[in-house]
């Protein structure tokens, strides 16, 4: 039996790695996109083309659009 307060739960939100806005795991309005075997998540369209199309400078901090 678990107990709920020391079950391990993934976190509800993640961060925008584009623009580093919180989202929700279960409905994020941008979508999500699979990454070297990690999802990512985004706050819209927007930053879900932008990553998808040069995942790494935003992964490495190099890149970032301000909101």
């Amino acid at each position: 039996m678990k107990i709920p307060l020391f079950s391990s739960k993934s976190p509800s939100t993640e961060i925008d790695q584009v623009c580093g806005m919180k989202v929700s795991v279960n409905n994020p309005p941008g979508g999500s996109w699979t990454y070297n075997d990690k999802m990512y998540y985004f706050c819209g369209p927007g930053c879900n083309r932008a990553f998808q199309k040069e995942p790494e400078p935003y992964l490495s901090g190099e890149k970032q659009i301000e909101m």
